[in-house]
């Protein structure tokens, strides 16, 4: 079974998620610590419950998802994993982060990168890949079938969806990815969002005004 921790981090109040199973092994998804208390939180989190971190994962590459990716690699030895796709908008942060006052310590980027399908994994549990591009230009989710939830990124979120005025955003595309690919999923599905609180697939189709299922 999959355990899923979130911490609120940085000014964006974004999501950052540590999932690890029964073997003690982890995940860090969007690692967005920005300062030394929130990284401390995080790497108390994990030493407290003796987690063996393996995996760094980024669902996208905008400023507030990777400023932690740095402090992860430097602590736990890990390289993000995202898709090709979002590499501009990674490099892009050291440019822009500064011009919005924000601290930048400039990610690493690994040698290999994460395809539109397949599988990642940790420990005993694995997470499926879903491409769902559309709030930027090659966003990933991550699914996991036997414990019933995503780690959605900025595409879905309680009642409302991702933006897309950023560089790299397509409305339509969104709503598109959405619908092909969130929505097909079953209803009980809990979705873990990069801001705010946990939703489910089931809930968005029913209330959700952007995109009804």
């Amino acid at each position: 079974m999959i355990h899923v921790k979130s911490f609120v981090c940085n000014p964006y109040q974004e999501n950052t998620y540590v999932l690890y199973d029964d073997t003690g092994s982890a995940a860090i998804i969007d690692p967005g610590m920005y300062g030394p208390h929130e990284e401390a939180q995080v790497k108390g989190f994990i030493d407290a419950e003796g987690l063996k971190p393996e995996l760094l994962l980024n669902t996208h590459c905008h400023v507030d998802h990777v400023l932690g990716n740095r402090y992860s690699y430097e602590t736990f030895g890990l390289l993000p994993q995202f898709h090709e796709g979002e590499l501009t908008l990674l490099v892009e942060v050291q440019n822009y982060a500064p011009q919005m006052g924000i601290r930048y310590e400039v990610s690493p980027i690994a040698e290999h990168f994460l395809p539109e399908q397949g599988t990642v994994s940790f420990g005993e549990s694995k997470l499926t890949l879903i491409f769902a591009p559309g709030h930027s230009p090659a966003h990933l989710c991550f699914y996991s079938p036997t414990d019933s939830f995503l780690i959605g990124g900025d595409v879905l979120f309680r009642n409302s969806i991702g933006r897309t005025d950023l560089p790299g955003g397509n409305h339509q595309q969104l709503l598109d990815s959405i619908t092909s690919q969130l929505y097909t999923l079953p209803d009980n599905t809990v979705v873990y969002p990069g801001h705010g609180p946990e939703t489910t697939i089931g809930y968005e189709k029913k209330t959700n005004p952007f995109v009804k299922g």
